[in-house]
């Protein structure tokens, strides 16, 4: 981990922490420390939250003028052939429940929600994916500050 999430509540930072390690190991294809960051994002609440709206603030970086369907496949078919050769156990199917989920396409509450095992292995992956090098933590700060400002909203 890079960052020090010390300055957040307890439950925030264990997702912090967690997923700021998960997205390290998928850069690196780090197999030991990407399993032990995994473990602990499947059990850690806000998890979903966390790592959708990191991945809705990347996109919507990186493509300011939307997604098309093309954009959409050649993320996919991009992020399953590079972790493929690391995690052999890549659903193509989960990572685009979690696109989906990041551009407002995918209720959970209507549609059902993703296993938290299957949603701590793949989200981290797209994410590094996305970030292509870039740092995760500004992304991961604005969406913990977003999940936040919701939770006070509600």
């Amino acid at each position: 981990m890079t960052t020090s999430w010390r300055h957040l509540p307890p439950a925030a930072r264990a997702v912090a922490a967690a997923a700021d390690e998960a997205v390290a190991a998928a850069s690196t294809q780090d197999t030991e420390l990407y399993g032990n960051a995994v473990s602990t994002l499947a059990t850690t609440d806000q998890t979903g939250l966390a790592m959708g709206s990191a991945t809705r603030l990347i996109l919507e970086e990186r493509h300011p003028d939307g997604l098309d369907s093309g954009d959409i496949q050649r993320i996919l078919t991009d992020c399953v052939r590079g972790a493929a050769s690391w995690r052999p156990d890549v659903d193509p199917h989960v990572l685009l429940l979690l696109l989906a989920g990041a551009l407002g396409l995918h209720d959970p509450d209507e549609q059902g929600a993703l296993d938290p095992a299957a949603l701590a292995e793949h989200g981290p992956l797209l994410v590094a994916f996305l970030l292509d090098g870039r740092p995760f933590a500004p992304y991961l700060a604005a969406a913990l500050d977003e999940v936040r400002r919701a939770e006070l909203h509600d």
